[in-house]
């Protein structure tokens, strides 16, 4: 009788023993372990190639868990050990199930990246670069690549018009290669047949299309006026008179922070220079909007040659079919320049 009952009095603290454990556990497993003060979220960054002690260590320094070593036990518990790259969305009060549930299966929360105000592709790498892990001059060689470049059709004054600017969803672990499939694809995209049959129509390809995009884009933002600034060229192309567009000779100098461009600056030797060469230049000096190629498509047909931006500074401009009433209208708009003291 005495031995039932130390038998059962083990048996009572082993069950006591495991409901402790067992309770204990749950709390691990279920209870939050993320307890940010003054936000809902914060994201997790795991770079390519890290392993769980990695996790370990950028969780630590995060400060995104509460206790690390449950976080480790539940871990354990549910044998994860195989750690996916990528930015993650902890959430406040996240347990260490749902925290390890989402790492495992690798559920990231996508970025956005953004091209806009770029002239080169040292400078687009610059922009992809600030929301990704990919490193920006890792990017720059590559798009510099020669190989790169025709491997997509292109060439290295024209490679810049395979990136759309527009806004643009990937995730932060994204490597080179795919990013630039995935932008070959939405190039693709855009490029539908519609617009295919339309550059033939007008009598451009798809990077002269780009190409006289994007000095339209920086003769104008006024998206109700760039069809008609796209006329204007279209007119010149058409008679083989230089399209003579400031935008070009800037991009030729180098120095985009001329506001006026001087006499001096106009003889300068370079195939983008649009005073001294006829035709358009050798691929685009800056990243052109979808909304801009599709002005050059749909362009304006009228029968203007000259336009001059308003003495106003409204963005607009004023337009002429003839050479004397183009250059009164360009004194307009350079005694406001004086006025202001703009004199480059």
């Amino acid at each position: 009788m005495k031995i039932l009952k130390i038998a059962f009095l083990f048996l009572l603290i082993a069950v006591i023993a495991g409901g402790i454990w067992g309770y204990s556990t749950y709390k691990e497993i279920y209870n939050s372990n993320v307890d940010f003060d003054k936000t809902e979220f914060k994201y997790l960054l795991i770079p390519t190639g890290s392993n769980f002690d990695d996790l370990i260590s950028i969780l630590k320094k995060g400060k995104l868990v509460v206790d690390i070593d449950a976080f480790i036990d539940v871990a354990n518990l549910k044998s994860f050990e195989n750690v996916k790259s990528g930015r993650y969305k902890i959430q406040n009060h996240m347990s260490n199930n749902a925290l390890i549930g989402m790492l495992r299966i690798g559920d990231q929360t996508p970025v956005d990246i953004t091209f806009n105000h770029v002239r080169t592709l040292p400078q687009l790498a610059g922009k992809i670069s600030q929301n990704i892990e990919i490193d920006s001059l890792e990017l720059v060689k590559v798009l510099l690549s020669e190989d790169t470049q025709k491997k997509y059709g292109f060439n290295s004054s024209t490679f810049i018009s395979m990136f759309i600017a527009n806004t643009y969803q990937v995730f932060w672990d994204i490597n080179t290669d795919k990013l630039l499939k995935r932008m070959a694809n939405e190039y693709k995209r855009f490029w539908n047949k519609k617009r295919k049959t339309q550059a033939q129509r007008i009598g451009l390809s798809q990077s002269e299309v780009a190409t006289l995009a994007s000095i339209v884009q920086m003769e104008s933002v006024k998206k109700d006026e760039q069809p008609k600034i796209a006329g204007v060229y279209m007119n010149r192309l058409k008679m083989g008179m230089p399209l003579q567009a400031d935008p070009t000779v800037i991009f030729a100098v180098g120095d985009f922070s001329i506001k006026r461009v001087l006499t001096k600056q106009l003889n300068i030797d370079s195939p983008y220079n649009t005073y001294k060469y006829k035709g358009l230049p050798p691929g685009p000096i800056y990243l052109t909007s979808p909304s801009t190629l599709d002005a050059v498509l749909n362009y304006k047909k009228h029968h203007y040659l000259y336009f001059c931006a308003k003495e106003d500074f409204s963005g607009y401009h004023r337009f002429a079919s003839n050479y004397k009433q183009h250059i009164n209208n360009a004194r307009r708009y350079q005694r406001s320049l004086n006025k202001k003291r703009i004199y480059k």
